[in-house]
């Protein structure tokens, strides 16, 4: 199978599909804990809350880890590309510690858990490695390697690696893992639900009361009475602290090919340059791996995703001779702009709401984290690192200085740019089949679509987050907000928040 004709869709979702939905609840629940989101980190909040006795509703929009967890390339590792001697530098040595600690000690949890439950999810264990080809960036490496060694990891400068390339250095640390994320979550759902706990899959959540009892609201009309509330939505649907300020929504692509086993690489490789290349290998079949290559990291609805595509294929079919690719997908992260996810209270006067976001690409050990924590902090058991994460943290708006700019600068743009925009306006005529287009019928603007049968279908181009315009993604077949990363099929369902209403149906226009 060549790389166009490659099974668009995530690997991890055709080897561990969904079985039936578990159905919406009924009628109004009382529980004491209600988590809004199903994957890794509400999931793992989840489990941990019902193995100390409390009753959980975990609530999901979709299905259970089919969301961004069923699109990682499902790495474990406390080494995040270049992030500790930034640590070091904005949060000094002990913050750089903490970060460290907090997330070694999530990939220590999660093996624990694998052995408890038995879980067979291709748990693997393989060294870390942030690496670069360019000679420039060796002394940027050799610091971030002796940050991440003040930091408390095994971490060192090497310039040999397993790749079948050159490279001028790289960071690496031994120790860590890779697993297949759906077999894993998967197995801790069964175990919730034998505890006792209940997952609700395709319940989208749209109205939050804060109180004692908090009370949430289903699009059905159901409502949920909590006395604490975890919003594990990636992006948060709720956002009474202006998180999606300090929050930049990144898509980046994967594509996935077979390689002879005694050529694949065992170790995880990560490098900022070329937008970002992710290399790592899974167990396959037939005497197989797969490798697994991400990158091509932009904000959505704001580029050619065929043409990044062709790049990401093309890169790996350089330095990976003779692929045959199988799969491909694409994933989105939320960069938090002072580089530290936020995981705590939502707001500065919550009493019983948490939130738990910004894992910047690194979600799996940061998820697992998460669930540690925030239990911990409903427990009135905090974590020596829970004022890291702290999402009301003053100190952060010292350390997002360029990054917290440059996004409100993106958004600004969007907001205003594209509702002026002098960029001519196609006729619904005009559009191809498979395509999509905004189209502007004096001070309105339309999300037209025409599918392969050559039908027209018209949404309102207003995202129902915040109002940004959405742009069409052609390879993936959906709208999508560039300022707030919200996505929508063409018919203008909700593929993905922080938005909870969908697109409004429109007439043609002509």
């Amino acid at each position: 199978m060549n790389a166009e004709t490659a099974t668009q869709g995530s690997y991890w979702m055709e080897s561990a599909p969904p079985g039936d939905p578990a159905p919406p609840p009924s009628g109004d629940l009382t529980v004491d804990v209600a988590v809004v989101g199903a994957g890794i980190a509400g999931l793992s909040t989840a489990w941990e809350l019902v193995r100390q006795g409390r009753e959980v509703a975990v609530l999901e929009a979709g299905r259970i880890a089919a969301g961004v967890t069923g699109h990682t390339t499902a790495k474990l590792t406390a080494l995040h590309t270049l992030v500790y001697d930034h640590l070091r530098r904005t949060r000094g040595p002990e913050g750089a510690r903490l970060y460290a600690r907090s997330q070694t000690e999530a990939i220590r949890h999660a093996h624990e858990i694998v052995d408890e439950l038995g879980i067979d999810c291709e748990w693997e264990g393989a060294a870390a490695c942030t690496y670069a080809e360019n000679p420039r960036r060796a002394r940027e490496l050799r610091a971030e390697a002796e940050a991440a060694r003040e930091a408390g990891l095994p971490a060192e400068f090497v310039t040999e690696t397993d790749l079948p390339f050159a490279i001028a250095g790289a960071v690496r640390v031994s120790g860590q893992a890779q697993f297949h994320p759906r077999k894993y979550l998967l197995a801790l759902t069964e175990d919730l639900r034998r505890r006792g706990g209940t997952v609700y899959e395709e319940t989208r959540v749209v109205g939050l009361t804060e109180g004692e009892p908090c009370v949430l609201r289903t699009d059905t009309g159901v409502s949920v009475r909590a006395d604490e509330v975890v919003i594990a939505t990636h992006y948060p649907i709720f956002d009474r602290a202006l998180l999606f300020t300090r929050l930049s929504p990144r898509r980046e692509l994967v594509v996935a090919a077979t390689i002879d086993e005694d050529r694949a690489p065992r170790d995880m490789y990560i490098t900022p340059e070329q937008a970002t290349r992710s290399v790592r290998s899974a167990p396959y079949r037939d005497g197989n791996r797969l490798l697994i290559v991400t990158g091509e990291h932009f904000v959505p609805g704001t580029a050619d995703v065929e043409e990044r595509f062709a790049r990401l294929v093309g890169w790996a079919d350089d330095r990976f001779a003779g692929l045959t690719f199988t799969h491909r997908w694409a994933t989105q992260d939320n960069d938090p702009t002072d580089s530290v996810p936020l995981v705590g209270p939502l707001h500065p006067r919550s009493r019983h709401t948490y939130v738990a976001t910004g894992f910047g690409g690194w979600g799996l050990s940061g998820g697992v984290m998460a669930g540690s924590l925030l239990t911990g902090l409903i427990n009135g058991r905090p974590a020596a690192w829970s004022n890291l994460y702290d999402p009301r943290r003053l100190a952060s708006v010292l350390h997002e200085g360029k990054s917290f700019l440059k996004h409100q600068a993106h958004v600004a743009r969007h907001f205003v740019g594209d509702r002026i925009s002098p960029v001519p306006s196609p006729a619904p005529d005009g559009i191809p089949p498979g395509h999509g287009a905004v189209v502007r019928q004096g001070t309105r603007q339309y999300a037209v679509h025409r599918d392969e049968s050559g039908s027209l279908q018209a949404v309102s181009a207003r995202c129902t987050h915040l109002g940004c315009i959405v742009s069409f993604n052609h390879a993936e077949q959906a709208w999508e907000c560039p300022c707030h990363g919200s996505r929508f099929a063409p018919d203008g369902e909700i593929l993905q928040g922080p938005a909870v209403h969908p697109l409004e149906e429109r007439d043609i226009p002509e």
